[in-house]
């Protein structure tokens, strides 16, 4: 990384620093761009300098939080003895995290952004590579993938290839699942499901549909 580059990731930290702070003490529906450049001792014009809108800010600030998913990752999947059981692992392991943090999870897999969502997850690992902690190819490659079906097709596609699920079936698992995933997580960030049933029949559905799809 250059001298020019550095400069940019650090002025870039601070707003993206700023806005993490108003977001743990206020809650995401509270960050601005006057507050987060007020706090960041800039003006608010600066701020369009390194971010698109303040949809592209908020991304970067809430993308702390997959730090702690990614780097859990490894612990969940340790025991995985073949691609289903890696599948299963990495839906749980997701739906842990993003039960948890569920306006947070929202705002970085369904956000209002004019790029495609790949292209500012690379950017933010570019950015901050140590934030993608040691993983293996197959799941590094799956973490840039924030468009969350290309995610879920790659766990899926492991099935196939290890002959658990059809290829024909593969896209209608993958859309069957992350449909269930999204319509549970709304309902948490509505207050209608707590953490620990929503975990639960999340699982509990999307062992149902795996059974489904399972080459008997």
């Amino acid at each position: 990384m250059n001298r020019k580059e550095l400069q940019r990731k650090r002025t870039m930290t601070y707003f993206i620093n700023a806005a993490h702070e108003i977001l743990e003490e206020e809650g995401i529906k509270k960050v601005t761009i006057r507050k987060v450049a007020k706090k960041a001792g800039y003006n608010s014009a600066t701020i369009y300098n390194y971010f698109e809108n303040l949809d592209h800010l908020i991304f970067f600030a809430a993308m702390r939080y997959i730090k702690d998913y990614t780097l859990a990752l490894p612990k969940y999947l340790k025991d995985a003895d073949n691609a289903l059981d890696r599948f299963l692992k990495v839906w749980e392991c997701f739906c842990h995290f993003s039960y948890k943090k569920p306006e947070i999870y929202y705002a970085i897999f369904f956000p209002d952004l004019d790029k495609d969502l790949e292209d500012y997850v690379i950017e933010y690992y570019k950015l901050f590579p140590e934030e993608l902690g040691s993983q293996t190819k197959d799941i590094s490659n799956m973490l840039l993938k924030h468009n969350i079906y290309k995610r879920g097709m790659m766990t899926v596609n492991e099935c196939v290839k290890e002959g658990f699920i059809r290829d024909k079936d593969a896209e209608s698992l993958n859309e069957m699942t992350t449909l269930l995933h999204e319509g549970i997580l709304l309902k948490v960030i509505k207050g209608k499901m707590e953490y620990d049933e929503a975990l639960e029949k999340t699982m509990k559905y999307i062992n149902l549909i795996v059974n489904a799809f399972l080459i008997k």
